[in-house]
């Protein structure tokens, strides 16, 4: 036995377990570990040999060296998602979906930054010194897209206000606005305020373009706005401060850039005493989990964030088998999901959903 190979005769562990140490204790071929810690014995390691091999790995406490193995290819099994603010609990369900699609074949490393910030390209090229097998880039701006150099495989997620020829899944938030300011102005509210996120990322700029502008064609006027981190106690902070002169203004509808910021208006709502939606009507924007079990239950536009993280990974999936996207029928270069309305009982006294929002 080579006495690089030879495991140490003291029960001690050396600083890197390798492969042929796994091998020299199970009595195989490295070939064969490689073939057991991949998961690829069927028909070539008998039952016996893979027992072996795994027995050692635990006793030895073997990791295979996936990122190694990988850059000798060319890339890694990386996969990485940019993120303008993962402290938004909308995000949770994007990776979940992502993770459904790229499977066990790929790592999922999220790009993180401080909450409200979105990356800077100058993080990411620093990212993509790990050869990643590809990129997925949620609210991108323009500016951000324009300082990323060539990346390989990358799928823009929830590009509202971009325009660029890497394929993309996009979220129908302009659509969703509008459906909002109807119902306000079908209930008869006629004077807003609009509580927005810091994230300077452009789904959130259209969203509310959108909203503010249909408001002013159903003769409704959003005569204060104010902005915070996606954060409950934030939002909670903002609202209690401003609350005094929206009042004063006339304001019977806050509209929430986020559910998330909808919770903070709804917990000082409570401590101010305020009917909702008696007095005070709130809606948001993603339709998390909470929002339908809140009190009351929050009206809000369902954004379909899992579906949105599946629809992304298997887009990148295409592109990392070779699929020319961009020379496909359009609907496969660039998705648009549709967002629906939920009327709950933060609008309405009674909670009710609009055909198809459920």
């Amino acid at each position: 036995m080579h006495p690089a190979t030879k495991p140490p005769s003291d029960g001690a562990r050396p600083a890197r377990v390798t492969a042929a140490m796994v091998a020299a204790r199970a009595g195989v071929s490295t070939a064969t570990v490689s073939l057991v810690t991949s998961g690829t014995t069927a028909g070539r390691v008998s039952v016996e040999n893979i027992a072996k091999v795994d027995r050692a790995v635990r006793e030895l406490g073997y990791v295979v060296d996936g990122l190694g193995s990988s850059l000798a290819r060319g890339r890694s099994n990386i996969v990485i998602l940019v993120a303008p603010d993962v402290s938004n609990p909308f995000f949770a369900k994007v990776v979940d979906g992502v993770r459904t699609e790229i499977g066990a074949s790929f790592q999922l490393l999220i790009s993180v930054t401080e909450a409200g910030q979105m990356p800077s390209a100058a993080v990411v090229r620093n990212l993509l010194s790990l050869r990643p097998a590809g990129l997925l880039v949620d609210a991108p701006s323009a500016g951000f897209l324009a300082g990323l150099p060539a990346a390989g495989p990358m799928v823009l997620l929830d590009t509202a206000g971009v325009e660029s020829d890497i394929p993309s899944v996009d979220l129908d938030v302009a659509g969703g606005a509008i459906q909002l300011a109807d119902h306000l102005a079908d209930l008869g509210h006629t004077t807003l305020a609009y509580l927005d996120g810091t994230t300077g990322t452009d789904t959130f700029r259209v969203r509310r373009e959108a909203f503010c502008r249909q408001a002013l064609n159903r003769g409704m006027d959003v005569v204060a706005q104010a902005r915070t981190t996606i954060d409950v106690g934030a939002a909670a902070d903002a609202f209690a401060a401003a609350w005094p002169q929206w009042q004063r203004r006339g304001v019977t509808a806050v509209v929430c850039s986020t559910d998330t910021h909808a919770y903070g208006v709804l917990q000082e709502a409570r401590v101010a005493r305020l009917a909702v939606p008696g007095q005070l009507a709130v809606t948001g924007f993603d339709d998390l989990p909470y929002s339908e079990s809140s009190s009351p239950g929050l009206t809000t536009v369902r954004l379909p964030a899992a579906e949105l993280g599946r629809t992304a990974g298997r887009q990148l999936l295409r592109l990392l088998d070779g699929a020319e996207l961009a020379g496909e029928d359009p609907a496969g270069h660039r998705v648009t999901l549709r967002s629906t309305l939920v009327v709950r009982g933060s609008t309405v006294e009674r909670a009710a959903v609009r055909p198809g929002g459920a």
